[in-house]
Formats: C-alpha cells, structure tokens, sequence
C-alpha cells in the first residue's frame, strides 16, 4: 500500500530531522560523519583531527592543551614524555663522530680544541667545552661511545631530553673544571667525553637506587672504572672523578625532588652543580700565571 502524502516515507525522515542510522559529524568538520570520539572530552573526531593516545584517541584540542584538566604526559621524574626516548643520546653520539671525522681530516683540530689550562686561561675559553666532544684514538671515541649508548637511553627515557643534556653536560664541564683546578697548565692537557659518561654512570647508580634495583652489579662497573682510572696511565682522572660527582648531585636532584615541587628542586639543584662549576673553573683560571 503507497503511504499517504500526510505520512513520512519509510526511507527518508521528517524535513530537519537526522536518520536513526547516521554518525555524528567531527566538531571541526561538520561535513565528515565519524564512528571514533575524543575519550577525554567525548567529541567526535574524524580522522584528521584525532591523535593517538594510550587510550583510545583525544582532540586536536585536548592534545593543545586546550580544556583545563589536561595534563600533558610526563616521564618518570618529570620530562616530557616523547616517542624516541634515546633521541639526544643517538644526537651527542653523532656529535662526538663528527668532530672525531674532523679531526681525522684536520690534525691541528686537538691542539686547538684539547684543554689546556694556559690556553684556556689566555682567552681560550672554548677549550673547556670543545674538550669534550674530542677524540683522536679510535678506541677511545669508541668506548665512550659505546658507553653514552649503554648508559644514555636508560637515563633519557626516565629524565626526559632537557634533564638528560642538561646532566650530561654539568657531569663534562665538571670534569673540565676538576681538571683545571688540579692539573699543571702548562704541561698537561686533557680530551674526550669520559667525563661526561662517568656523569651517566654515577646518574644511573642514583637512579638504581630510586627504583631499588640491586647495586651489586653496577658497583662492580664503577670500581672496575676507578680502579683503571688511576691505574692505568695516560688518563685524565680529575676529569673521570669531576664528572662522576657532579652527575650523581645532579642526578639525586632530578630523581628525589618531591612532587609538589619538583621543577623548583631540580632546577635549583642544577644551578647549584652548574655555579659550582663555574666557580671551580673560574677559580682555576685565576691560578694560572700571566
């Protein structure tokens, strides 16, 4: 039987009203039909405008911070949670090799670039960062290279980028500045980023025992690298020690700072180790003669 005019068809709803089966439309599309909503807000979403996330998807607007009671995804001790955790690890590992590729081609490099407390006291103030990310034997890049990818995305992924190059280059210029304070200027001179990894090393002993991990096996790596510190000749212990202490400091700042107020700790602790620093070197440099 055809339905009377006065009847709506079967097929087609009542003018300005939606069918039973359609899909709500995205909130930033009205145009596009969507099955998927934001699980922080219950917008729908549309493909384009939906973002991942651990449960389900958010927003554009929630991602961007844009409702109050989001709150962005954070590490362990208070760093931004990102995909790549080793990202400014694989970065200094890079640095390291190209410096080292320029030295190979250039020789004159170390003696321009090494620590050297003379020079550094003369105007040469770059020495105590360019020392850093120097090399020249082959195996020496390598094992501290070997050791920045062993130690550094552990520490990375649990302090977030910031606190990690921030730690990873205290624990070097501290070691420079141990260097300087301690070792003739005018005969001894000083390279590579041993100091910044024993700043890794004593960052992860800090970090074992905030998780409660054992520390027996850790322990055995440290002494085993202190015993060859001052046994072995040829190595710049003040810059190992220097920077095994400044990053333990650092590291007990960034990973035991309470949580109502753990950016003003940190920050604070780094610019505690950061002073220290700068006054050791400073202090340094004005023991050397003109």
């Amino acid at each position: 039987m055809s339905p009377t005019p006065s009847d709506p068809t079967p097929s087609e709803p009542p003018f300005g009203q939606a069918p039973q089966h359609a899909l709500p439309t995205c909130y930033r599309h009205p145009d596009r039909e969507t099955g998927v909503r934001c699980s922080r807000c219950d917008r729908p979403v549309c493909p384009e405008c939906r973002v991942d996330a651990s449960v389900g998807f958010h927003c554009r607007d929630c991602v961007q911070g844009g409702h109050g009671e989001v709150r962005e995804a954070r590490t362990e001790f208070g760093g931004q949670l990102t995909r790549d955790g080793a990202l400014v690890t694989k970065l200094l590992i890079a640095a390291n090799v190209v410096v080292w590729a320029l030295h190979y081609a250039k020789p004159d490099l170390a003696s321009d670039w090494v620590l050297w407390g003379y020079g550094v006291a003369h105007g040469q103030g770059y020495r105590v960062v360019t020392s850093v990310f120097l090399h020249q034997a082959i195996w020496h890049i390598a094992t501290n290279m070997w050791s920045l990818w062993v130690l550094g995305p552990l520490l990375e992924s649990a302090l977030g980028r910031v606190r990690f190059l921030a730690l990873y280059l205290v624990s070097g210029l501290a070691g420079s500045a141990l260097f300087l304070l301690v070792a003739d200027p005018l005969r001894d001179s000083a390279l590579g980023a041993s100091g910044a990894v024993f700043g890794l090393l004593g960052a992860t002993f800090v970090l074992f025992r905030r998780r409660g991990y054992q520390l027996g096996p850790l322990m055995g790596v440290l002494v085993v690298n202190l015993v060859a510190t001052f046994v072995v000749t040829g190595i710049a212990w003040e810059a190992h020690v220097g920077g095994l202490v400044a990053g333990a400091a650092t590291a007990a700042g960034f990973m035991y700072a309470p949580a109502g107020r753990r950016l003003a700790v940190q920050l604070g602790t780094f610019l505690l180790v950061a002073a220290a620093v700068l006054g050791m070197t400073l202090y340094a440099v004005a023991q050397i003669p003109a």
